[in-house]
């Protein structure tokens, strides 16, 4: 049976270095005082998990709000069961950065993660956090260990109309989520030369090719990609398209990389046959393209369709999408394995120039709807596969919160320059935000 969570009205925010709260916070705060005065009191049953969530923290602003997410939206209403991470820069450099490892790990034996955005440094990175060496992308090595495929979609407001006038329905990025740059090798030489691309089999058949010669310095950089990944990418599209009865594209450049784009058509065109039946059974259509002609098709669409895209191509595109739809901070990301294994996550980065701010007492205007919706897709799954259909149904209840909360006019300041004309919108904090999220959260229970 549920346990039964005591809390006076309205909510109590613990004293804590995190978002500056504004005036709306404040008044909820005395209205809570005034309610311990007069001993009123709220009693709630909170959601009992069955199952943990491989739950990954992160760095700069994302982190601040990632805190301020599971105090005032999820740890009043459920008994949140997580397995803890924090893939945090300073902690990924104490451990040399077996963390992500390990999280990547629990996430195949829990079946669900959740994840905070998180910094893969650069040369600036490295001198500002002293650390050991220039970490790789916790995301691309999640995404490698997990084999899995990242979806991406645009969260719709009424009121804020896509940059792209002809667009009608959400457009869908399917990112490949293995090698290609993300797995790449770089090099730098300063003299005349050539380059060579060596491959040794391991029963000792050698093939080389002549990449180029230069007559000076030269950067270089050697990618790779797998033709098992590339199958479980294949089959993980045309299941998702089923499964959400959408049309689904692909597009690469097999004209100019004849031989590596060349295998993703070809592996797509082979994997297609054990699809197609039940493409035509929905109705729904699979349609290779050039990338170049795709973009052109896509800008000129209604959406409401699936863009299987490589890895370096779905990064690009899926910003591209989700800015044209309104925010980056409004594209949700789900990474799904050929097994079912899932990890939910924001598809923007860690919001560095507002973290700035916060350092020096500012308030900001931080966007958290995508790493919102990264917890409720975590929480509705981890519902699913336990059978909690209360959790499914909180899920739902905590994202109609918000989009009530956006209904009402309350928005962050990058939403509010794109309202439709005539829409009455008001810029708020992060802070007051949340409170208004979570307002209406509480009418709805």
């Amino acid at each position: 049976m549920p346990q039964p969570l005591l809390f006076f009205c309205c909510f109590t925010l613990a004293k804590r270095e995190s978002v500056g709260y504004n005036e709306s916070v404040k008044n909820l705060r005395c209205k809570e005082a005034s309610a311990e005065r007069q001993g009123e009191r709220i009693i709630m049953e909170k959601i009992q998990m069955k199952t943990p969530l491989v739950e990954m923290d992160g760095d700069e602003m994302t982190r601040i709000l990632w805190a301020d997410i599971k105090q005032l939206l999820i740890e009043p209403f459920v008994d949140l069961k997580t397995e803890y991470y924090d893939l945090g820069l300073p902690h990924r450099d104490e451990t040399r950065d077996q963390v992500t490892i390990d999280s990547a790990n629990a996430t195949k034996k829990y079946g669900v993660a959740v994840k905070c955005a998180t910094i893969t440094p650069n040369a600036q990175r490295v001198t500002e956090y002293n650390l050991h060496e220039m970490w790789k992308s916790p995301n691309g090595t999640i995404r490698a260990m997990l084999d899995g495929t990242v979806f991406r979609a645009p969260i719709l407001v009424s009121g804020v109309r896509p940059t792209v006038r002809t667009w009608q329905q959400p457009i869908t990025i399917a990112r490949h989520a293995y090698g290609d740059v993300y797995k790449s090798v770089d090099l730098y030489t300063t003299e005349p030369g050539s380059a060579t691309l060596t491959f040794v089999g391991e029963s000792g058949e050698k093939k080389e090719l002549l990449v180029q010669k230069v007559d000076g310095p030269a950067v270089w950089q050697a990618a790779h990609n797998k033709e098992k990944s590339i199958r479980s990418f294949a089959r993980s599209c045309f299941q998702y398209a089923i499964d959400t009865k959408q049309d689904l594209w692909f597009s690469t450049k097999d004209t100019i990389a004849k031989i590596y784009d060349g295998e993703f058509k070809k592996v797509f065109e082979e994997e297609f046959e054990h699809y197609r039946a039940k493409f035509e059974e929905l109705g729904i259509t699979y349609f290779y393209t050039l990338i170049d002609d795709a973009v052109a098709r896509v800008i000129r669409s209604e959406g409401g369709f699936i863009w299987a895209c490589k890895n370096y191509d779905g990064d690009v595109m899926s910003d591209m999408v989700s800015t044209a739809f309104g925010s980056l901070a409004m594209m949700t990301s789900v990474l799904v394995s050929p097994d079912g294994t899932t990890e939910y996550e924001a598809a923007h980065g860690t919001v560095t120039k507002h973290y700035y701010r916060h350092l020096r007492g500012e308030e900001t205007s931080t966007n958290p709807m995508a790493t919102i919706f990264a917890w409720t897709g975590a929480l509705r799954k981890r519902g699913q596969l336990d059978g909690l259909t209360e959790l499914e149904q909180f899920a739902g209840k905590l994202e109609q919160a918000c989009f009530t909360t956006l209904n009402q006019g309350t928005m962050t300041k990058d939403l509010v320059g794109l309202v439709d004309e005539g829409v009455q919108a008001h810029a708020v904090t992060s802070a007051a935000f949340l409170a208004a999220v979570r307002g209406n959260l509480e009418a709805s229970l």
